[in-house]
């Protein structure tokens, strides 16, 4: 379970149990603050519109309501007040998804009640939004020390402000990475990059992976398992390389990596690999910050025209590998969050490069895709939580990639891996 921050002193509570419930009310640990609210269950629209509110109002810095624990106010304590538990958190999530603009993400856990009636209590944990502030009834809300209210015009410009500014630094360091390619110049292919950082994570937050003695076997452990990942739609193709083809660890500058063939240790060229292997590099880096980058090289590939073979290949872009192992790196970061124990946001970037005039690869169509790309890069950032790794990750993928789906004219082919399963 997620753990909830009451205080200082009591940073990650888990509840299992109603006994746990009451604990924490018998030691005086529940008071509502910034990240904690108890309610009732809804019951009318206008209860729906208000769990909207508060919901929206959680959202900028994360928080936890606790539904089945409700505030005597003649006393000013807190009971044990279990609510009917069928259909309540589907109609948590149908509120967050559905009232609040931008719609919300949140993650529900049931404690059931002891007398095993029906009746229970609803965690509901509202992650910091990369998209903060959300509306409502065209009205932003925050959270003060103890209560939501209505952001004034400033707050809500710093807010935004604060969230381009994250961006600006994820597409500064895709830019970085971009003007570090190790085979620009060195082939006629179309590179791919990925990029992503958490946001509010301290500055060594891997270093019990990177630093490890073992971090070879670690980091291997976690590509092997993004690999093998249920989550990614069965819809996209297999792809070479894929990231289980960067095998072969090296150090680098306050991190590590997992490369093929075509890379040396020192991130150089190798020039003296075969041709198949210099064509199809793949690199995974993780850093002591918790910075991942992934860098593939055969985002286009050399086609020849099987009704005018006289011509030379056309470089066509491989669009289904920029989905595929964007999924990759989306559950890598999954992944590495749950290692380390990090539950904050992160922002994630995509590039390409080489891209002018060149169009999706179709197959042996005897009708290929024309929608020639019109710029030589392209470049996007957008925010995420661990609660959309988790449960939206094809909608995070439509962010970053879409503007270049649509552009090649494939975003509909990939419907299946641009959307999330209710």
């Amino acid at each position: 379970m997620t753990s909830i921050y009451l205080s200082s002193e009591d940073p990650r509570w888990v509840p299992r149990s109603e006994d746990d419930l009451q604990a924490a009310i018998d030691g005086g640990l529940f008071e509502e603050n910034h990240h904690l609210d108890l309610k009732k269950a809804p019951d009318t629209k206008r209860d729906n519109r208000e769990l909207a509110r508060d919901l929206a109002s959680f959202a900028i810095d994360g928080g936890t309501l606790i539904i089945g624990v409700q505030e005597n106010k003649d006393s000013r304590t807190f009971e044990l007040a279990p609510q009917p538990l069928n259909g309540l958190p589907e109609k948590i999530e149908s509120v967050a998804r559905t009232i609040p603009d931008p719609p919300l993400t949140v993650i529900t856990e049931e404690i059931t009640a002891k007398a095993a009636d029906g009746t229970g209590y609803l965690i509901v944990h509202i992650p910091a939004s990369p998209v903060a502030p959300h509306m409502v009834d065209n009205k932003y809300y925050g959270r003060g020390d103890k209560t939501k209210y209505q952001l004034g015009d400033a707050e809500v410009v710093s807010l935004h402000a604060r969230r381009r500014s994250a961006e600006a630094d994820t597409l500064t360091l895709l830019r970085t990475e971009m003007d570090n390619d190790p085979l620009r110049n060195v082939d006629d292919q179309s590179h791919l990059f990925l990029v992503a950082r958490p946001t509010a994570a301290h500055r060594d937050v891997c270093l019990p992976i990177t630093g490890a003695p073992d971090w070879q076997t670690r980091l291997l452990t976690l590509v092997e398992k993004a690999k093998s990942s249920q989550a990614v739609p069965a819809t996209l193709a297999k792809f070479h390389p894929d990231i289980d083809d960067a095998y072969q660890a090296h150090r680098r500058a306050r991190g590590v990596a997992l490369s093929s063939r075509g890379l040396n240790p020192d991130r150089t060229y190798a020039h003296e690999q075969p041709q198949h292997v210099r064509e199809a590099v793949i690199e995974v880096q993780l850093f002591e910050d918790g910075g991942l980058r992934l860098y593939m090289s055969r985002f286009s590939t050399g086609v020849s025209s099987p009704y005018r073979p006289e011509e030379d290949e056309e470089q066509q872009l491989a669009d289904d590998a920029a989905v595929l192992l964007t999924w990759r790196v989306l559950e890598l970061m999954r992944l590495v969050s749950e290692e380390v124990g990090y539950h904050g946001n992160w922002v994630i970037g995509a590039g390409a490069n080489q891209l002018h005039g060149r169009r999706r690869y179709s197959g042996q169509s005897r009708f290929p895709a024309n929608d020639r790309y019109s710029d030589d890069t392209y470049e996007e950032t957008t925010g995420t939580t661990l609660a959309e790794l988790r449960d939206q990750p094809g909608t995070v993928t439509r962010r970053l990639l879409g503007p270049l789906l649509r552009s090649l004219g494939s975003e509909a082919l990939f419907a299946g891996a641009l959307g999330d399963q209710p």
